[in-house]
């Protein structure tokens, strides 16, 4: 498996490669100036209605936050819910891309950090930009209300991101993610309730795996939350308030000290299973799941 994911990692920097010497390379954006944080790539959810990005565009501003975000247009089409949730190959490919881009970013601005953002089907796209990415190359994912299935394999999206994984659900998502799942099926192709409804089950065959679990946080919706607008549905975590509430001080860059601060020792090195090694046993990347034509 080791090979086989290192061979994905090198397929991905050859087709950046290529692009890159092609006729339609893949460029870094220059950060928009006056950015000195990071920059959020948002995939919305089916159907092309871009409110997660746009929400998140207005709430960055009010907040004057130094972070810039970037809209990862992958649907199929304006309206499109059922093709947009089922075509996983189309996810795996607009994830391939985005982790291009991702890495042009990372070869270029190494200081920025990059956070991906991705709701219900959008989740899915997230989830194979990061599998075809080194380890520790992102800081944080953001998930909401993902329609992957509960069983969906995390250690190479968990590997990937430093930081890690917040995934937001909740059991009273119970039409889009309960019921419609049963019927037209999870982006993975599993019929039956989505993780964003009941969380994910760890895919653990070996200790590292363990480790690597210990970077996911599953944020379960609470009545706490309501004011926000959240009542619980499945686009409650679009809500500009639950927005500047719960995801947003997640990406947020830290306070300034009044003072400077005392040395530190560097920080713990990430677990050696972080290497994706331990995935020989029984994983792969959802990369590979799907025939792709």
């Amino acid at each position: 498996m080791r090979n086989r994911l290192s061979l994905a990692r090198l397929m991905l920097l050859s087709a950046c490669g290529a692009a890159a010497a092609g006729a339609s390379p893949v460029h870094a954006a220059q950060p928009p100036q006056g950015l000195a944080h990071g920059i959020v790539f948002i995939a919305n959810g089916a159907g092309d209605f871009r409110t997660v990005s746009s929400k998140f565009t207005q709430t960055i501003a009010e907040q004057q936050l130094p972070l810039a975000v970037e809209t990862v247009v992958w649907s199929r089409g304006y309206g499109r819910y059922v093709l947009d949730q089922v075509d996983h190959c189309n996810h795996i490919e607009n994830g391939r891309r985005l982790a291009c881009r991702i890495t042009a970013y990372r070869r270029h601005y190494p200081w920025l950090r990059i956070y991906l953002v991705g709701h219900s089907a959008g989740a899915a796209v997230v989830l194979a930009a990061a599998e075809h990415l080194p380890p520790n190359t992102l800081d944080r994912i953001v998930l909401l209300a993902p329609s992957v299935s509960p069983d969906y394999d995390l250690r190479p999206a968990l590997a990937s991101a430093r930081d890690g994984i917040d995934a937001f659900v909740s059991d009273r998502d119970r039409i889009i993610l309960g019921l419609a799942m049963r019927i037209v099926g999870t982006t993975d192709r599993r019929h039956g309730p989505a993780a964003g409804r009941v969380g994910f089950r760890p895919v653990v065959a070996t200790p590292c795996d363990t480790a690597l679990y210990t970077r996911l946080r599953v944020h379960r919706w609470d009545p706490a939350v309501s004011w926000t607008g959240h009542a619980g549905g499945h686009y409650g975590s679009n809500r500009a308030a639950f927005l500047r509430a719960y995801v947003l001080p997640l990406l947020a860059p830290p306070p300034a000290p009044a003072v400077a601060p005392a040395p530190t020792p560097p920080p713990t090195p990430s677990p050696p299973c972080v290497n994706l090694s331990s995935f020989a046993a029984t994983g792969k990347s959802h990369a590979g799941h799907v025939t792709c034509r």
